[in-house]
């Protein structure tokens, strides 16, 4: 079977967490861009230090830098199986990016999963994780708005698509775990 899948949520929603359980179980690559641009920051390559004057302020990176990381990124062999995709696309620009590319590579069969989970829970969830200086309830609740009004209005276009699946993600692990393979099928 051939899967294509994103994970939409805002920050703390367990998106990562949850495409690695279910890459695993499919076994297909999870793609996370948060990581992507993560080594390449740590590599302290060209991209990843314009990347890092953007995600230390708590921006997103931009579209056309992510774009080609992504398109290079769907091309290697891993990744002919399907994939998940987390934390791309961000926007309705880089979705509309990514549909284009799909046509071309001739594969449109997209699952789009958003993990709903209130904000109180966010905040705590990300202050409790203490991954980096920028989970501090400041720079979160400022990133949480970047994502509404950025990432959100995705929600809207994949369900004009018809290929959004909505998950409430505030349950235990399993429980997300169980909702999000029943509905991709594995």
């Amino acid at each position: 079977m051939y899967y294509q899948l994103i994970f939409l949520g805002p920050p703390g929603a367990g998106k990562g967490t949850q495409a690695k359980m279910l890459a695993e179980t499919a076994k297909i690559p999870h793609i996370s861009t948060g990581d992507i641009l993560r080594g390449a920051i740590a590599n302290n390559t060209p991209l990843g230090q314009q990347a890092k004057s953007y995600m230390d302020k708590g921006d997103l990176v931009p579209d056309t830098l992510v774009a080609n990381m992504v398109r290079e990124r769907l091309h290697e062999a891993d990744a002919k199986k399907g994939w998940i995709l987390d934390g791309f696309p961000r926007t309705v620009d880089q979705a509309t990016f990514l549909d284009e590319l799909l046509t071309q590579l001739d594969r449109n069969s997209l699952k789009v999963l958003n993990l709903e989970v209130p904000e109180l829970t966010l905040v705590e969830r990300l202050v409790a994780r203490g991954r980096s200086q920028d989970d501090n309830p400041e720079t979160i609740r400022y990133r949480l708005e970047v994502y509404r009004q950025k990432t959100a209005p995705l929600i809207d276009y994949y369900q004009k698509q018809g290929s959004l699946h909505s998950v409430n993600g505030d349950r235990t692990l399993e429980e997300v775990r169980q909702a999000l393979s029943a509905i991709v099928g594995v």
